[in-house]
């Protein structure tokens, strides 16, 4: 694996989101995806490229207080109902000096709308040391539950595709 992609998502948006660019990033190199509860602690030297992404809560990442306010819009249950990506990125270690990474966030589409979970995501990257190797990037949905924006996936498609070529790591 050369790419691996972490992502929190309630409703299923931000999953969808990492799975796209999953499939753009696989273009040039292999990618996994993992839900954050299941996410390594450490990531290794096998990955090349780490891509985390969780929706916007509050103007941020998510807490646990927010996704409590989730879990009673979400009748059937949320994507991830453990730890959040803020308690992950706080334990994150690496074994790699040349690890890089991006940020992705999905949030509600209003104009000049502050907050972004992506920015707080590449600001704890960086904090970690790891080189980011793109500006944060935001998907859009129609509502808090969604669904996404049309044209959401395929611009996560292309940005995966896009962060594949910025890592220089060959197909194997």
């Amino acid at each position: 694996m050369d790419a691996l992609v972490v992502y929190e998502s309630m409703f299923g948006n931000t999953k969808q989101i990492a799975e796209a660019v999953a499939e753009g990033l696989a273009t040039r190199m292999r990618a996994e995806v993992a839900e954050v509860g299941s996410a390594p602690d450490l990531i290794g030297d096998q990955v090349a490229l780490l891509v985390v992404g969780g929706p916007t809560h509050a103007f941020g990442m998510s807490r646990e207080s927010t996704r409590q306010s989730a879990a009673q819009q979400a009748p059937g249950g949320l994507v991830s109902k453990g730890r959040g990506l803020r308690e992950w990125l706080g334990g994150l270690g690496s074994s790699s000096a040349t690890l890089a990474s991006a940020a992705f966030d999905t949030r509600v589409f209003k104009p000049r709308m502050p907050g972004s979970a992506a920015r707080g995501a590449a600001k704890r990257l960086r904090r970690a040391g790891i080189r980011l190797v793109a500006p944060a990037q935001s998907f859009y949905v129609a509502g808090t539950p969604g669904p996404l924006l049309d044209g959401e996936l395929d611009r996560a498609r292309a940005w995966g595709e896009s962060l594949a070529a910025s890592v220089a790591v060959p197909t194997r």
